[in-house]
């Protein structure tokens, strides 16, 4: 007689505490804020000026975010691991250089574009096997290569300068082309954004990602190779940097040394302001690439409404650290929330 083991019900999946459902809701409800915030600002900026939505001006609007949103969505990478990567603006320089100086060579644009995401991925490594191998703090080694690219970019370009008369016609005008007011580089960003978030959610390297930054030596107990993903943050974050020198190129059609110069800051601007937690662990590339638009479009509000662009700093700069201020209270409460619950639960 066969005997027919009884099917085993799958195991019931574990709640998440109330301090993970608490830091979900709020990040959530970031992200609707900057959400709202930018459609009242556009809302806002049309009364005061019929023509700023325009065709033209989404086209203008969409284009201006496309180069953060892209390399925005690789930083969230790396500062979801508790990182961070100041060099991006310097890999996207010298990146944007690199394809047009083969460009000017009577070079293809495809192999153009590659050409700077191979070279971003280069930076990108060096970058996160510093940090991963070498265990140097992310800080240091990132500022130091900040410098060591700019030097290397600075050295190379010297006074020369690439210009739109140097490139190939179809490659300026896909930077400057789209369907309708939506612009070809807008479409290649959002894609970009959309597989990013994906991968996070859905892949078990991705969420492995938030487990190294919620605790690096619990996750390394748990049997996630750290530095393995730390190293393919960095990657990922330099080949961004490379693809969006690549469409800066396009874009602008003018590269020189100053090329990049600063934009540093205003990723790490980008990623904080769009809820992505500077200690790590928390955040979305969505929020990111909301951040950006945000940061983006005040650059373009400001003029519209006839305010001075002097301003657009001291604005970044108050969303920056009111964006750092809700970071310290959503940790504040979490621990109580955490405290309550252990306290309940003996």
């Amino acid at each position: 007689m066969t005997v027919t083991a009884p099917e085993t019900a799958p195991a019931p999946e574990v709640p998440k505490s109330s301090g993970t459902r608490l830091v979900d809701r709020v990040f959530k409800m970031r992200e609707l804020a900057i959400l709202v915030v930018f459609l009242v600002m556009i809302v806002i900026t049309q009364i005061g000026n019929s023509d700023f939505l325009s065709e033209q001006g989404i086209k203008d609007l969409l284009l201006n975010a496309t180069i953060l949103v892209l390399v925005a969505t690789g930083q969230s990478l790396v500062v979801i691991t508790r990182n961070v990567d100041l060099s991006v603006g310097s890999t996207l320089g010298i990146s944007a250089f690199a394809a047009g100086t083969y460009l000017e060579g009577g070079g293809d644009s495809v192999v153009a574009v590659v050409l700077a995401v191979l070279l971003g991925v280069g930076c990108g490594l060096v970058n996160g096997l510093l940090v991963s191998l070498g265990q140097v703090p992310a800080l240091v080694v990132t500022l130091g290569t900040l410098y060591i690219i700019r030097g290397i970019d600075s050295i190379w370009v010297g006074s020369r300068q690439i210009t739109a008369a140097g490139l190939p016609d179809g490659f300026i005008d896909f930077g400057a082309g789209g369907i309708s007011a939506v612009p070809y580089l807008a479409l290649i960003a959002l894609a970009v954004l959309v597989a990013t978030a994906y991968y996070l959610k859905h892949f078990g390297s991705g969420r492995e990602l938030y487990a190294l930054g919620s605790n690096p030596e619990a996750a390394r107990l748990a049997g996630i190779p750290v530095r393995k993903r730390i190293l393919a943050a960095y990657t990922f974050c330099g080949a961004l940097a490379g693809l969006a020198g690549a469409l800066y190129l396009a874009r602008f059609g003018n590269v020189d040394s100053g090329t990049g110069n600063g934009y540093e800051l205003t990723v790490v601007s980008a990623v904080v302001v769009g809820g992505v937690v500077f200690t790590g662990g928390s955040g979305s590339v969505y929020g990111a690439a909301l951040g950006a638009l945000l940061l983006t479009s005040i650059n373009s509000v400001l003029p519209a409404l006839g305010v001075s662009s002097v301003w657009v700093l001291a604005i970044n700069g108050i969303l920056l650290i009111l964006a750092i201020a809700v970071d310290r209270i959503v940790a504040l409460r979490v621990a109580t929330a955490l405290k309550k619950r252990n306290a309940r639960h003996g």
